[in-house]
């Protein structure tokens, strides 16, 4: 493993705390990177990146196994335009420059960063920008593969919880993430309906009241503002993705998709806000 020093400060945080300061919850928005190609990519990564606190980009994989309809088609598009890691990495970076303060999670499956190494794609992360890792299909248990590696380069390590998530299993996976716990509000594939809001909230309080102060997002299913307004008021983060996705293929035209993007993305901001 490299020598480069760890770096300590985490922007996931300054986010967090910026957005309490201001009396409103975080904004997270999804994309997958090279959808519907790379060049568009970059200018919807951009328009996302205006309006949220926090944007998740989606590394692009042939077995989203996680991920509903809506994400299998961004991936699937993604790739066949020729997407690789090199254009994830690239897109990071010309976003981070644009945004010097904006939160960045590259998520994604571990084929991609194993295939890589785990030393070499923490590093290229992290010089592209990238603040924090979710890797969907690595489990606290298994941390060994990829913790030395994300630590070594500052990355926060984002885990996930779900409604089905033991006390046990709470505790541990809080004990190896930082940034943020990401809790999947429903028991499914992501883009499905959201759940009971009360059995949501509840379900948030008790993770919180276990995370070591860690903040706690929710997503999986959040479609409208008035759900986002919801979640809103017992969460730390609110997290849009197959929504925002789905704007991708309501036109052919890339300047009505990118302006369609941002006024849903403007809606959902403002939602969020108190």
């Amino acid at each position: 493993m490299s020598s480069s020093p760890i770096v300590t400060h985490s922007r996931l945080a300054d986010v967090f705390k910026r957005c309490e300061q201001d009396g409103r919850t975080a904004l997270v928005g999804y994309l997958t990177a090279g959808d519907p190609d790379v060049a568009t990519s970059e200018g919807l990564l951009l328009a996302l990146a205006e309006q949220t606190d926090i944007l998740e980009i989606g590394m692009p994989f042939s077995d989203p196994m996680a991920d509903g309809p809506v994400i299998q088609a961004a991936s699937e598009r993604a790739l066949e335009a020729g997407t690789h890691i090199a254009d994830v990495f690239a897109l990071t970076k010309t976003v981070r420059d644009a945004y010097p303060d904006l939160g960045i999670v590259l998520m994604g499956y571990a084929n991609v960063p194993y295939a890589m190494g785990f030393d070499l794609f923490s590093e290229r992360a992290k010089a592209a920008g990238a603040d924090g890792v979710l890797i969907v299909d690595i489990p606290a248990e298994e941390g060994h593969i990829c913790d030395a590696s994300l630590k070594q380069y500052g990355l926060d390590r984002i885990m996930l919880l779900s409604p089905t998530s033991t006390d046990e299993r709470i505790r541990l996976a809080c004990d190896c993430a930082s940034g943020f716990i990401y809790y999947v509000s429903l028991n499914g594939i992501t883009g499905a309906d959201m759940g009971d809001m009360q059995g949501i909230h509840e379900k948030v309080k008790h993770i919180k009241a276990i995370s070591n102060d860690l903040p706690v997002c929710v997503g999986f299913g959040v479609k409208t503002p008035e759900q986002a307004a919801q979640v809103a008021e017992f969460s730390d983060g609110v997290v849009v993705g197959s929504h925002f996705v789905a704007h991708i293929t309501q036109s052919d035209n890339k300047a009505d998709i990118r302006a369609a993007l941002s006024a849903s993305a403007a809606s959902m901001r403002k939602a969020v806000g108190i």
